[in-house]
Parts: C-alpha cells; sequence; structure tokens
C-alpha cells in the first residue's frame, strides 16, 4: 500500500498550550484516529491501537497550521498489523510545508466479541 492522507485539521487555540504550540496529546490523537481508519480499512472489521512504537516529534505544530497525517501499512499479521504514521504541517503564515511528527502505530481486528480475530481482508 502507498503512503495516502488520511486526516486534515487546522490546530486550534484549544489544542494549544499557553505559549502556542499545539499539545502532542493533540497530535498523537489525530495520528491514531489516521492509523485507525487505514487499520479499519484493511482489516475489514473493528480494530484497536495496542501500540504506538518509535514516536518523534521533529518540530512544533503552532495554532493555525494545517495538520495532514499520511499512513501507510508497514505489516499485516493474523490479528494486527501495523501502520506507519507521518505528520506534516502547512504553516499558517508561509505556506511552507514540514514534517512534524512520525511513528508507527499498532491495530489489533476485534471480532464481534471484542476479542482478536483474523483480518479478513485480501494481504496484498
Amino acid at each position: 500500500m502507498t503512503r495516502e492522507p488520511v486526516i486534515k485539521i487546522i490546530a486550534m487555540p484549544k489544542d494549544a498550550n499557553a505559549d502556542g504550540d499545539i499539545f502532542g496529546g493533540w497530535i498523537l490523537s489525530m495520528m491514531d484516529m489516521a492509523g485507525g481508519v487505514a487499520a479499519r480499512k484493511i482489516a475489514g472489521r473493528r480494530v484497536v491501537t495496542v501500540a504506538m512504537d518509535k514516536v518523534v516529534f521533529h518540530k512544533p505544530v503552532y495554532v493555525g497550521d494545517c495538520v495532514v497525517c499520511f499512513a501507510e501499512t508497514v505489516r499485516i499479521g493474523n490479528t494486527s498489523l501495523s501502520i506507519k504514521i507521518e505528520t506534516f504541517v502547512e504553516r499558517k503564515l508561509t505556506g511552507i510545508e514540514e514534517k512534524v511528527t512520525e511513528g508507527v502505530f499498532v491495530f489489533v481486528a476485534l471480532g464481534e466479541d471484542r476479542k482478536p480475530t483474523q483480518i479478513i481482508q485480501n494481504k496484498d
């Protein structure tokens, strides 16, 4: 699977600290949502996040920046899959695009009983 944009959102004042930097937790939340969307599409069923690995915050995100999360499948197993999320911003004042965060999110497919179950989509 190739890298594809999954979420695009403007960073707002309610998501920032007193200095105008967006909280890392908000960025992680956007990344988790993007990974969940990609993982659900691949798994063909409900998925849950079980781990985040190698998350690195390269640069800050500021109020007004346009945040874009890209997803790329790293691994597909029987019940779990790993999705690399790269987060970029388009700076509000300059329009410059920069990579700000990246990490690998691991998801597990769940059945009706909410227990791990086989991923049903083709693994190609």
